[in-house]
């Protein structure tokens, strides 16, 4: 049971008379020692009077235990009597209580977070608050260096001899949550800074707007990195120009242009609309010319069947054809093709750059300068008026009317009457008239 064990009152002294409180034990070899003795400095004290217990029990000593300052050596160099069997109940005590302290310092290592070298641990967040934030990490978090493999006893944070508990593992997932509760603590602190800095600016008020450098901050961030959507103009598609719109718009082209001389005909059909005699005609336009054919041959349809036109009555009417053979030709052409065309007839058109009717042919050819500039004697407000009586003209020639001259001054002119040339003629003034039958 170990060497501090009694056996009985008085079983290992004898007393002799007045010797025995200064003599000495005989036969144990001890120096004897009376009740006013003071106790020795290990701690142990003869207790005279106290109930003697068998066994005893083993007093553990180590630094900073809850026992004292350990086992002091007696005066001359004796060590303590406790024996060798109480020598191992000290190193049992000894290894349990590393162990004890080395749990300690491991809950607190893993509270504190990693360590680096010899810095002082700090203290974490309290198990409490991580718990509320206990998440499982989306993605494995890579290992620290240090704790990627067993401790090394003898560290720098544990004592020489220490021994490390081979069975002791980290909890899963508690360094994701120890990072995730640093995290949010981290947040939180943030977040009262600004408040507080915000409420300090403010003079107390927290919803206070904030500066405009902050706004104009987040707005060049804003538009660096957000692809906007790029204002939408709403833009008024100009509506298309009615007929009579292009009718009085003149178009570019030179008075002494000679195109290619190739003719292509004006695809479609335009029935005749009216009663009388009918005359098909086709549409030819020199290639090259950079006109509008269509409108061309909207125009030359629209006026030949006008009631003040030839058609007066329904004395006659127009179809356009674009096939098979018509009763003439109505030819869109250049001013220099236009002469070849009209000299064929023995008519000269390069002088005043008119047109004409081709009688030794099948074409009535129309200047297209004069189609597209117009003439001075109507002017560039009346440019539809000319376009209506220079088809009506140069047709009428081919029905067989002959030129004519105004009479009457003040009168509008005949539509036989060259009104290309002049309004004026032998003293007689009229007024310019594009109609066969203008009181219609």
């Amino acid at each position: 049971m170990g060497r501090h064990s009694r056996k009985g009152p008085g079983a290992t002294r004898r007393e002799t008379g007045a010797a025995a409180g200064a003599g000495t034990e005989r036969g144990t070899g001890r120096r004897g020692r009376d009740s006013a003795t003071p106790p020795s400095r290990d701690g142990h004290s003869p207790f005279r009077d106290a109930p003697q217990v068998r066994g005893g029990h083993p007093e553990q000593h180590e630094p900073g235990g809850g026992w004292g300052t350990g086992p002091q050596p007696h005066h001359g160099g004796r060590q303590d009597p406790a024996g060798p069997g109480g020598q191992e109940i000290f190193r049992a005590g000894q290894a349990a209580m590393a162990r004890q302290q080395a749990a300690q310092r491991e809950a607190g290592r893993r509270t504190a977070g990693p360590q680096t070298g010899d810095a002082t641990l700090i203290p974490g967040p309290r198990r409490e608050f991580l718990e509320a934030f206990e998440t499982t990490p989306s993605r494995p978090v890579p290992p620290v260096p240090h704790e990627a493999g067993p401790r090394t006893p003898g560290g720098p944070d544990e004592p020489a001899g220490a021994p490390v508990d081979p069975g002791a593992r980290e909890p899963k997932g508690s360094r994701g949550r120890t990072f995730t509760g640093i995290a949010a603590a981290a947040v939180t602190t943030v977040l009262a800074v600004v408040v507080a800095g915000q409420v300090a600016q403010s003079g107390g008020a927290v919803d206070a707007p904030q500066s405009g450098g902050v706004d104009r901050q987040d707005s060049e961030d804003a538009s660096r990195s957000v692809e906007r959507a790029a204002p939408q103009v709403q833009r008024q598609e100009a509506a298309p120009l009615t007929y009579a719109q292009k009718m009085a718009t003149a178009f570019p082209l030179a008075p002494d242009l000679k195109a290619s001389g190739t003719f292509e005909a004006v695809p479609g059909l335009a029935k005749a609309p009216g009663k009388g005699h009918k005359y098909r005609y086709r549409i030819d336009v020199e290639q090259g010319l950079g006109l509008d054919s269509g409108l061309f041959a909207e125009a030359v349809q629209k006026t030949l069947n006008d009631d003040r036109s030839w058609a007066h009555n329904g004395a006659m009417t127009f179809e356009r054809i674009s096939s098979g053979e018509p009763d003439f030709v109505i030819t869109l052409a250049s001013p220099g093709t236009t002469g070849v065309w009209c000299a064929k007839s023995g008519l000269d058109t390069t002088e005043d750059n008119v047109s004409c009717d081709s009688a030794a042919t099948d074409r009535v050819m129309i200047n297209a300068y004069r189609w597209a500039q117009g003439a001075s004697t109507f002017g560039p407000d009346k440019l539809l008026a000319y376009r209506q009586m220079l088809i009506n003209h140069e047709v009428g020639h081919r029905l067989g009317h002959d030129h004519v001259s105004c009479s009457t001054p003040g009168a509008l002119a005949p539509v036989m009457q060259q009104q290309t040339k002049t309004l004026d003629l032998d003293g007689v003034k009229c007024r310019p008239n594009p109609w066969v039958h203008p009181g219609s």
